[in-house]
């Protein structure tokens, strides 16, 4: 189960074809959007019930969506559940609503993040404020007061929570027997409250396609534009980012692919540009430097290729990691965005072969993830296998 963007849909038709590979049976609910790519391996995709948000419906209020909403179509998906013969729900993060329903039918469910956890930390400043950890008494304090301020919004978010499952007839809390986190370990902050059943699994990635890009020709580096997919995403980025290469290419030979699910915008487009939708994996083999906007999806895939980054963030989450690439050394961070301050970190990526070491030291980390198909058949078999010692107790009481 997975909201209709691409940063949510993807790691989902990712797992659910690990699962096929496996020969599990599968169903995918998310936004119908996918349906031709998924059917184009195999993947039995259906629409998930209720994800238009309704007229009396606000969208842009997160709790509301993450509560109130999560509870409406909750019951609206659990009667297809109950008659689907599902032993198992994987539910994205923020698609939580098919959790509760696997919840409310009495089906076990593991819990997807397609990107870090993000869960708050008593070992790290507030998620999303792109903080490193605080150094010292001083940094400890900072830390410690910049997580009280954030605590009274974690705390109605709870409650929100909390009201939406008691209003379905759920207990207060909902507990997943397994959580997925779906990044590579060195875009993670070490925390001292790990829990205990969350599994790094690596990124679970997907491509719309099979088609693949010409590339340029010439013989400089192929720089790839990454255009966020999601709302939040700097929406200037891309054409910015065309305009900035086309000037560079005044005083160096560049090859550059834009790689988008829309046709690229402005005026002022780099010689040779190949643009288009094709498959992103393929190209990062070639690749020298990708610029994107810092969603995880294209963060993640660049750095499992060892390809170095000029991030572009705009709101939510992508702030917070564009910071952590910044931190680890494998790109550089532009905000605000200009065509002068992008043609700078451009340079400076290609030049400075320190950034592709890192980005390189970061895909080596995929070796400490684990397998999200074995983890999901030991769990699976751990609660079948509990259930029937409950029901041999019950038996013998």
């Amino acid at each position: 189960m997975a909201g209709s963007d691409a940063g949510h849909a993807f790691p989902a038709l990712g797992l659910a074809t690990a699962f096929l590979e496996a020969g599990d049976e599968v169903i995918v609910y998310t936004g119908e959007r996918w349906r031709t790519a998924a059917a184009e391996r195999g993947i039995d995709l259906r629409p998930l019930p209720g994800l238009a948000a309704r007229p009396d419906e606000d969208d842009d209020d997160a709790g509301a969506k993450l509560s109130v909403r999560a509870a409406r179509m909750a019951l609206e998906l659990a009667p297809e559940l109950a008659v689907s013969g599902v032993d198992l729900v994987v539910s994205d993060v923020i698609t939580i609503a098919g959790g509760w329903a696997a919840e409310l039918v009495g089906i076990p469910w593991i819990e997807l993040s397609p990107h870090p956890l993000y869960d708050q930390s008593c070992g790290l400043p507030p998620i999303g404020a792109g903080m490193d950890v605080g150094v010292g008494v001083r940094g400890r304090l900072r830390d410690a007061a910049l997580r009280a301020m954030a605590r009274p919004s974690v705390a109605k978010g709870i409650r929100q929570r909390r009201a939406a499952r008691e209003g379905i007839r759920l207990p207060a809390e909902s507990v997943p027997v397994a959580r997925f986190v779906a990044t590579l370990p060195g875009l993670e902050m070490p925390r001292p409250d790990w829990p205990e059943t969350a599994h790094l699994v690596g990124p679970l990635l997907f491509e719309p396609t099979a088609a693949v890009f010409d590339r340029p020709a010439g013989d400089g580096p192929l720089i790839v534009v990454a255009p966020s997919t999601a709302v939040i995403g700097a929406g200037d980025m891309g054409s910015m980012a065309l305009a900035a290469l086309a000037d560079l290419q005044a005083s160096r030979p560049l090859r550059v692919v834009y790689s988008a699910l829309v046709p690229p915008e402005g005026e002022r487009v780099p010689d040779g540009l190949v643009a288009g939708t094709a498959r992103q994996d393929d190209l990062l083999s070639d690749a020298d430097l990708v610029i994107c906007g810092a969603g995880h999806g294209m963060l993640a895939k660049s750095l499992l290729a060892g390809v170095p980054v000029v991030t572009v963030p705009g709101a939510g989450d992508q702030w917070e990691l564009a910071c952590r690439v910044r931190r680890v050394g494998c790109g550089r961070l532009v905000r605000p965005v200009s065509q002068a301050a992008l043609a700078e970190a451009v340079v400076a990526v290609l030049d400075e072969p320190s950034f592709g070491r890192a980005a390189r030291r970061v895909a080596a980390t995929a070796a400490a993830t684990v397998d999200p198909v074995a983890v999901a058949h030991d769990v699976y078999a751990r609660v079948v296998a509990d259930a029937d010692r409950s029901g041999r107790m019950g038996a013998c009481v």
